[in-house]
């Protein structure tokens, strides 16, 4: 049995020895270079373009401008990250904007006549203080859904209450910052486009981009190898793909364009700050009778996205009445994008806080209060969770974490200098299922090679794709490679929502099944006899095609979970707060690779340390302007910021949720982590932060009273 084993990742020695590819490592014979000019003003119109000097310059091919740029169609958000196309008029929506792109015969080349554009703008009044612009927030649709939901009476709920806590929490803007940055190598060849694009998503992209160019999807190719991250920023089709493919065409010659760190500050998009309003009422006995959950959101004037920070609450706790509320303030910034973890990884921070409020209001204990509003039944859908093992995950985190041994009152806990803190949070996000196509191969030397189109964005799919075609197969995982990352492959959805293993990984099941049955047919009853009876058959190989679809209706809610107890320490003096260890038991199903998968919510759980204590994007409100745009001035966690991690998995098989009995877990490790942190900064200070990242300012009053 391969599923279940903890495989080392097949594709580790080409990414740690340099010969895995990226994109920016492609090389293409005569290829252009192309160097975006942003606007260095976030509102406004341009009175004034004189791309004279920079035409002039050494080596360049050609300068493109709102002035000689051909018309784009107009698209949507999503599957365009926004909604501005690049170079189509002379507006100015936000800083960073394209106004030109250079194209030369070299990068230096190009980047210095870049320099050379000289724009002249009109400028406008703007607005890019999200807190200044609360009053304007209004209502827009969450990806066509209505902003509002709600179950129950909740104003009867609200008002009819022993115990009711309320308050306001934030969330910073954030930035993806990939250690990859976002690339593409665009060739035209006899009316065909070619595209090498460091995305998540092939099919998305190529359909998206022939909408933009106004091509038959079929006359363009879209390809990766490998995404060296991506968390989101690489989902959707942003400026510089579509630039560099209508480059390509209009110059008949390869184009290739790579943003610079500073530029991914404002080009393909962030989590956007939020101010979430949690009220939550219970009985005496800490039984929920109400929850609502109100949050505003930045948003943009150049895309639509609204960040569905509510989407998770109704279904954590067994409350008869709950709201959901989203409303956004559109902003002179970049259309901001999910990012790891989107939904719930925003939304949780303020629920979760909030939970704990509450249970040092009703003076129970935090975890006992979340298992007495334990339930098996989502509200928000009435239908039962198609597997949920929360309730174990929270026994094993807290014997595993020591929580039994924890003193309950605030500043209780020291370890020298150090106030310590212990929090918990529950972690949940929902599942997503696409359709996904499959194809495998056996040939005579008996090597199986899988076909499909997903990508591998760092998540260890060149692994776990090969692992349930051996298990089916029943061969060693050795012997079976995966081809991916190209739209000429059958077609997979796109890595993003935690979806690919779930989704593309049941398309490989079906495949190899149909693959061991026409095997079988030729005569191999055991592996010992695959590639014999493709000598037989006198062909190069035998091949099946597989694919999964979910069904339209689900009759289950369905979710993954997870349990996050956290230890932090404070100085009294310098209250910088340190996280010491981090539990997390987690329940997504079947795991296919405990390895892969402990890699994966170890990386989640880093993201939370970050989200909980460093990420923070600053804006410059004099100049309408993301500041620090790039990682000397953006805090991401290093090695002295990780402590101990312990990751471990409830598992079991889900029925419901596909054939492979696994749901997603490449967002579930970044939720829940902020929440627990914060909780124990609580309890090592006694002082409540409602926002992320804590900052040693929020707890100054503590070190200035201990003077």
């Amino acid at each position: 049995m391969s599923i279940g084993q903890a495989i080392s990742r097949l594709d580790g020695s080409r990414k740690v020895t340099g010969r895995a590819k990226y994109t920016a490592d492609v090389e293409v014979e005569g290829a252009l270079h192309a160097v975006l000019v942003p606007s260095t003003v976030p509102s406004g119109t341009i009175a004034a373009i004189d791309a004279a000097p920079a035409e002039d310059a050494p080596g360049v091919v050609r300068v493109f401008t709102h002035l000689n740029t051909p018309k784009l169609a107009e698209m949507t958000n999503p599957p365009a990250g926004q909604t501005i196309m690049p170079l189509q008029g002379d507006r100015i929506f936000y800083e960073g904007q394209p106004v030109a792109m250079v194209i030369a015969d070299t990068l230096e080349r190009a980047t210095e006549a870049a320099r050379r554009v000289q724009v002249t703008y009109r400028n406008e009044p703007f607005a890019t203080d999200f807190i200044a612009g609360l009053d304007r927030a209004e209502a827009r649709p969450l990806f066509g859904l209505p902003p509002d939901s709600s179950v129950g009476d909740i104003e009867a709920a609200l008002s009819g209450t022993n115990v009711r806590v309320e308050s306001v929490y934030g969330t910073a803007d954030r930035h993806h910052n990939p250690m990859e940055p976002a690339a593409v190598t665009a060739l035209w060849q006899d009316g065909r486009l070619e595209v090498y694009d460091a995305v998540q998503g092939v099919v998305d992209t190529r359909n998206t981009l022939a909408l933009a160019l106004q091509m038959e999807p079929q006359n363009i190719r879209v390809r990766n190898d490998f995404v060296g991250g991506g968390f989101g920023c690489k989902g959707w089709l942003w400026p510089h793909e579509v630039l560099a493919a209508l480059a390509a065409r209009e110059l008949s010659r390869p184009v290739k364009l790579v943003l610079t760190r500073a530029q991914s500050y404002t080009s393909h998009g962030y989590q956007p700050a939020s101010r979430q309003t949690v009220t939550l009422a219970a009985r005496s006995d800490g039984a929920l009778t109400g929850i609502r959950h109100q949050s505003v959101l930045a948003g943009s004037l150049s895309g639509d996205h609204v960040e569905p920070s509510g989407w998770g609450t109704p279904a954590l706790y067994a409350s008869p009445a709950t709201q959901a509320t989203h409303r956004v303030v559109r902003l002179n910034r970049g259309n901001p994008t999910p990012m790891r973890a989107p939904l719930e990884g925003v939304g949780l921070i303020a629920v979760e806080i909030a939970m704990d409020e509450l249970a040092y209001e009703l003076g129970i204990d935090p975890l006992a209060l979340r298992l007495r509003n334990y339930t098996e039944i989502d509200p928000a859908e009435g239908k039962p969770f198609s597997s949920k093992k929360l309730r174990e995950c929270y026994a094993e985190g807290a014997r595993r974490f020591g929580w039994s041994s924890r003193t309950v009152e605030p500043r209780s806990m020291r370890d020298g200098r150090n106030l310590i803190g212990q929090g918990m949070a529950t972690a949940l996000f929902r599942t997503f299922r696409s359709p996904a196509k499959v194809r495998i191969g056996l040939d005579q030397s008996g090597e199986v090679l899988i076909e499909t189109s997903t990508q591998e964005i760092g998540t260890g799919v060149y692994t776990i794709f090969p692992q349930i075609a051996a298990d089916v197969l029943q061969m060693p995982v050795e012997r079976v490679s995966l081809s991916l990352g190209d739209t000429n492959l059958p077609e997979s959805p796109m890595n993003a929502g935690s979806r690919a293993t779930l989704s593309t990984g049941s398309a490989v099941q079906d495949a190899a099944a149909k693959l061991k049955a026409k095997l079988a047919e030729a005569g191999a009853t055991t592996p010992d006899g695959y590639a014999e009876a493709v000598a037989r058959q006198g062909v190069d190989r035998i091949e099946a095609e597989g694919d999964w679809t979910p069904p339209e209706e689900a009759t289950h809610a369905m979710y993954s979970f997870g349990a996050i107890f956290a230890e932090v320490g404070v100085d009294e003096d310098i209250p910088i707060p340190r996280v010491r260890r981090v539990v997390g038991v987690y329940n997504a199903g079947r795991i296919i690779n405990p390895k892969t998968a402990r890699s994966q919510m170890t990386g989640g759980v880093v993201w939370g340390i970050g989200q909980a204590l460093l990420e923070k994007s600053e804006m410059d409100q004099q100049h309408g302007r993301f500041l620090s745009k790039n990682l000397a001035g953006y805090l991401v966690p290093v090695n002295a910021d990780v402590p101990e991690i312990d990751v471990s998995f409830v598992d079991d098989f889900d029925e419901h949720v596909g054939p492979l009995g696994a749901r997603g877990i490449g967002e579930l490790g970044a939720i829940g982590v902020g929440a627990a942190i914060a909780n124990a900064v609580f309890h090592a200070t006694g002082i409540r932060v409602r926002e992320v990242p804590i900052r040693p300012e929020h707890l100054l009053a503590m070190a200035q009273s201990s003077y």
